[in-house]
């Protein structure tokens, strides 16, 4: 019996020794995971803010020059111009997601909450998108009047960039019809913000991949237009930060209607995280 025990204790801290090895190089591996995380979202942050400056720059330029400060350009010369000017603005907005996507990851987004009205919002956006709109006038943006909310209070940058990337995408997708913006009461705490468009449409087997990092839908006019597949992902991470959800409804040819639904009060146990979902 002695030998019996003798034998199993030697086994037992022979088992202990092999599963304490394990939980150090599991340790070992997670930190290494974390450093290559680190190193990931700073490289990532720092060729953004590298990339802003002569953006800016080049941006800058392209406005004088059309603008006529050197002397006027011919219509050949102010067409490359503005195309100079869209593709830098692409880039820049790109460059933008990457920042905010590593500021994220990093967890040094900031929340800033404040007391707002949402008709206040409703009208920023609308100024912001009125000359896209005139220059298209296939497209009919539509923001159609909430019925009474009471003020709501959350952080309306991120509320504005979400509803701006949707808005946007609803512009790119839709050569005619209509892009409708509403809101509403989802229950008693929490307001549900919609964009709807006529467009066309996204087949049903890619919805669940939408949200996530660099997804793009392979259609012939997405492969006309560029981006980074982050304006999305972006979104389902703003709306989580602020206590939400996002979601999509859509079918090939019947349009597409994304949404994000907000609490009407931001947790201040949220607010109090600095950025940390």
């Amino acid at each position: 019996m002695r030998e019996q025990a003798a034998s199993l204790r030697a086994e037992l801290e022979e088992t202990n020794q092999g599963v304490l090895a394990l939980y150090a190089e599991l340790d070992q591996q997670a930190e290494q995971l974390r450093e290559v995380s680190d190193l990931k979202s700073r490289f990532l942050s720092y060729m953004s803010h590298e990339f802003r400056t002569p953006l800016g720059s080049i941006l800058s330029m392209t406005r004088l020059l059309e603008d006529g400060m050197d002397g006027q350009l011919n219509d050949e010369q102010l067409r490359q111009v503005r195309f100079i000017s869209a593709s830098t603005s692409e880039l820049r907005e790109m460059v933008d997601d990457l920042l905010d996507l590593a500021k994220i990851e990093a967890g040094r987004i900031t929340i800033s909450p404040a007391w707002f009205d949402l008709m206040d919002l409703f009208s920023a956006l609308r100024g912001m998108f009125r000359p896209l709109v005139d220059d298209n006038s296939q497209v009919d943006l539509i923001f159609e009047d909430p019925p009474p909310l009471p003020m709501l209070y959350t952080d309306d940058k991120k509320l504005a960039q979400i509803l701006r990337n949707f808005i946007s995408n609803a512009l790119k997708f839709t050569p005619n019809g209509r892009v409708v913006v509403s809101a509403h009461l989802e229950n008693e705490e929490c307001v549900r913000f919609s964009v709807r468009d006529t467009g066309i449409g996204i087949p049903s087997e890619v919805l669940s991949t939408l949200f996530k990092d660099f997804v793009q839908v392979d259609t012939p006019l997405q492969r006309g237009l560029r981006g980074t597949g982050l304006g999305l992902s972006l979104c389902k991470r703003f709306a989580e930060l602020l206590g939400g959800k996002v979601g999509v409804h859509s079918a090939p040819g019947e349009g597409s209607e994304f949404y994000v639904t907000l609490p009407l009060k931001l947790d201040p146990e949220r607010e109090r995280a600095d950025g940390h979902p």
